[in-house]
């Protein structure tokens, strides 16, 4: 069976190397080809993961590059829709909510291939967020939509999803965490930063939301240096934010404060796990890093309004605090105020088993 695997950006990654191991494993003649269409194209954002992760040479790189939203999805439609043609396979996997998932899906469904959604179901229930617009459509043109908690699969049945289309599997994402966990416990703590275990935040910082306003990334910088008084703050740079950062002048107000809040370039994904099982809390705006710290047990205090991951609130260790001063710098003193991070249970089927059994349930479906 022919199954062409999708991805594009840095989370997709870690999604994709668990599902292609267990393929390797599963005894069926699974043909997984491999395209990366390239919407990440930083060395230590897309080549370095493949490396740490250990996944082989992506079969084909569409090479999209960057762009607006539209620019984007547009030319991966295209260029994947000419992949399609030429492979002809039996099933198209995306995975997540970038916009190559989107338009990987659309050009299949357009040619009735069938598609499957890994990380399916999830809503943050904001519509101004494009990956919010990303997995809603891939879920409402997917054949086979594979959950990571209980909630998605509540969202799917409310919008009508047939039940039959829906798999609670758990997040694959936690997958490649728990399969790499011990390597990143060997790394160091990246060179330079001389911080002690737990004595020491880490700060992400990238979505347009965050970073396009300088009114609110002045406010939410304002928030984050008062923290770094408190406890040095990492801050691992998005190409994207560091360019916004000194586009708006701001870079050099932080750089005044480098002796506390400590500006790296973006860390391989062994790295960056070694940064955050080190530290005492994580600030994020990221969708990746908030199951991840959920996972390690790791307070985690999320820049944003909403979130798509409900479950790492519920069961978690996950707290939004938005962009608001003051609600920051409470929570943190919370935090500060223990001395130990108190271990937690992982979501149901958060146990480093999910791929397989997307696998079990391909084998059955495409016999």
């Amino acid at each position: 069976m022919k199954i062409v695997l999708v991805c594009g950006a840095r989370p997709n990654f870690m999604k994709i190397a668990p599902l292609l191991t267990a393929m390797g494993k599963s005894g069926y003649s699974f043909n997984p080809l491999l395209v990366h269409t390239g919407q990440h194209y930083d060395y230590n954002m897309s080549r370095a993961f493949f490396e740490d992760l250990e996944l082989p040479e992506p079969d084909i790189h569409l090479g999209i590059g960057a762009g607006t939203h539209g620019e984007q999805t547009g030319r991966t439609l295209i260029e994947f829709e000419k992949v399609l043609f030429k492979e002809k396979p039996n099933l198209v996997v995306v995975v997540g909510d970038v916009n190559s998932t989107l338009a990987a899906a659309l050009a299949a469904v357009k040619l009735q291939i069938p598609v499957s959604h890994i990380e399916a179901g999830l809503r943050s229930f904001d519509l101004t967020m494009p990956e919010e617009v990303n997995r809603l459509l891939t879920d409402h043109i997917s054949d086979y939509l594979f959950t990571p908690s209980p909630d998605a699969n509540a969202n799917l049945k409310r919008e009508g999803t047939p039940d039959e289309k829906i798999h609670f599997v758990g997040n694959i994402m936690v997958d490649c965490l728990l399969a790499n966990i011990e390597k990143a416990k060997r790394r160091p703590i990246p060179a330079g930063l001389n911080l002690p275990e737990k004595g020491y935040a880490v700060l992400t910082l990238h979505r347009p939301a965050n970073v396009d306003v300088p009114e609110t990334l002045d406010r939410l910088l304002g928030s984050i240096l008062d923290v770094a008084r408190m406890i040095p703050v990492v801050f691992p740079v998005h190409p994207r934010t560091r360019k916004r950062l000194e586009e708006s002048g701001f870079i050099g107000k932080l750089a005044a404060e480098s002796n506390r809040l400590l500006l790296i370039e973006p860390l391989r994904y062994l790295d960056f796990i070694s940064l955050l099982l080190r530290s005492k809390f994580v600030m994020t705006d990221s969708g990746g890093v908030q199951p991840e710290t959920t996972t390690l047990s790791i307070p985690c205090l999320t820049l944003r309004d909403s979130t798509e991951w409900v479950v790492t609130l519920t069961q978690g260790t996950n707290i939004l605090v938005g962009d608001k001063a003051a609600d920051l710098v409470t929570r943190v003193t919370e935090i500060m105020a223990s001395p130990v991070t108190r271990k937690q249970r992982p979501p149901d089927r958060w146990d480093g088993k999910t791929a397989s059994r997307i696998v079990d349930i391909l084998k059955k479906a495409l016999k």
